[in-house]
């Protein structure tokens, strides 16, 4: 819960900064949890009023006074330009001056106070920077181009078994979703773990002041962001902001089989913990083996102790994303045992989920995102199966000039992975024209230009024992293709 005293004093400049003047009535007042999606907003919500390039935050004020918020972080301006569409909601409101409690005094128990403030983006990372101070506990940050949501969800169910752990949701990893992230923290966390996601060079250098982390986690290094960027030396410098921004008595978890990477040991205070397949690493899998849609097994070395391990985690790849989550747990102290009960935990299963599909079929969503690795992962977890294998694979987006490479490589994987491949999206042609280019008979490949299209080529070839992959870029929403499956088996019942 977030004090409304606090919130008044945290959300204004720090240089200066008034205690203000809160009448009895407003004491004990409190927030609930702090969004800045109006759709999210819950009774006794802080609602953060964000304007952004297709739309204002400001416009769903009514309806965030209607759905119970119990307040929101807005501009002065844009209140008042929404004074007439206000006056019309059936609770009242107050707007509140931060630094002086102006409007507290005249404001019923039950309204929404809207506290005005000069920048609703800035005042809430004001106010997490100031939320963070308050708190006694260790920060793990995590960051790179894949599978940093899934690192954080396994690292997070792994520290859950000795900690008590917050995650953000999602992927809330950027400049105005972090702070609503750190405003989740309370007192009687332990541990948070937080995704740091990179729009430009800065800004995770940004989000680590924030959040001041003692604990960073880099996965991987590629070309997700290079449409942005232009190289990948240049997404390596942004992603190295982390290991540089913490402290010398924090801890640097490095993936040592990716070179980019592994240089970041050069770029840290931090004590360094490194992760991988080779012999190099601090922390190695060794003996891994994947058993399909049950899970993959390792053997884990460290320090000349080894521990066989099997994990409810799909694929060969995920050994990468086990392996930061038990260094983590290592560097926190924790013992062989809690890190094992923590990753035998169904929390710490990452977004791919593996669902019953229509017709006898089993669908593998994998359909939240999409870079060349990542795909080439999933596309390996395919070809382990059995019975007929479907590649429903959508646009890959951000690639910049590496963008036509990137999707003839995996359809050069999807050709020796699936027997069949349905391509979403215009960039995805690429993919097609390479699995056919590979061997893949041209009548077995089709692309497409939307979701429904893929939908209705897909579903005539599901049936008992047949596998399909769903995955593609988050713009390409392939989720629908996935909603359209659900549906369907639902309509056989």
């Amino acid at each position: 819960m977030l004090r409304l005293v606090h919130v008044l004093y945290g959300v204004q400049r720090p240089a200066t900064r008034e205690m203000p003047h809160i009448p009895p009535l407003w004491r004990e007042a409190a927030f609930g949890e702090a969004v800045t999606d109006s759709r999210e907003v819950a009774p006794g919500a802080l609602f953060v009023a964000l304007a952004g390039e297709r739309t204002d935050g400001h416009n769903f004020l009514s309806d965030v006074i209607a759905r119970g918020a119990r307040g929101a972080l807005v501009t002065r301006a844009g209140v008042e330009a929404r004074e007439a569409a206000l006056a019309g909601t059936e609770r009242p409101w107050a707007l509140v001056d931060p630094a002086t409690g102006e409007g507290l005094a005249e404001a019923p128990p039950e309204a929404c106070l809207l506290i005005a403030v000069d920048d609703p983006l800035m005042a809430v990372q004001r106010l997490a920077v100031y939320h963070r101070r308050q708190l006694a506990l260790t920060v793990v940050g995590i960051t790179g181009s894949v599978g940093k949501t899934s690192t954080k969800e396994v690292t997070a169910a792994v520290l859950g078994g000795q900690f008590r752990t917050l995650k953000s949701k999602r992927s809330f990893n950027s400049e105005a979703t972090l702070p609503t992230s750190l405003l989740r923290i309370g007192s009687d966390h332990e541990v948070a773990v937080l995704e740091m996601g990179m729009w430009a060079p800065g800004e995770i250098r940004f989000l680590a002041s924030l959040a001041r982390p003692q604990v960073g986690i880099v996965t991987n290094v590629g070309p997700s962001h290079l449409e942005r960027l232009g190289s990948i030396e240049a997404i390596a410098n942004a992603k190295a902001e982390l290991p540089e921004s913490l402290p010398a008595d924090g801890w640097c978890i490095l993936n040592a089989d990716d070179e980019h990477v592994r240089a970041m040991a050069g770029r840290t205070q931090a004590r360094v913990l490194s992760f991988g397949l080779g012999p190099d690493a601090d922390l190695r899998a060794e003996d891994v083996t994947s058993y399909g849609l049950a899970g993959v097994g390792f053997t884990a070395c460290f320090r000349g102790e080894r521990r066989p391990l099997r994990l409810p985690l799909i694929g060969r790849h995920s050994v990468y994303i086990a392996l930061p989550a038990i260094a983590a747990g290592l560097a926190l102290g924790m013992s062989w045992d809690a890190i094992e009960r923590g990753l035998a935990d169904p929390e710490a299963s990452p977004r791919v989920s593996v669902v019953a599909g229509p017709s006898g079929s089993t669908i593998i969503d994998d359909s939240y995102n999409a870079a060349p690795l990542s795909t080439i992962a999933a596309l390996d977890i395919l070809g382990g199966l059995d019975g007929p294998r479907i590649a429903v694979l959508g646009d890959m987006l951000e690639l910049g000039a590496a963008e036509e490479e990137g999707h003839r490589q995996v359809g050069r994987r999807a050709a020796s992975a699936a027997d069949h491949l349905i391509a979403v999206g215009p960039r995805a042609r690429w993919i097609a024209e390479a699995a056919v280019d590979a061997g893949m008979p041209a009548g077995r490949v089709a692309a497409l230009a939307t979701t429904a299209e893929a939908t209705a080529a897909l579903l005539p070839l599901l049936g008992p024992g047949a596998h399909a992959l769903v995955k593609g870029s988050r713009g390409v929403e392939m989720e629908r293709i996935i909603a359209a499956l659900h549906r369907s088996r639902e309509e056989e019942k």
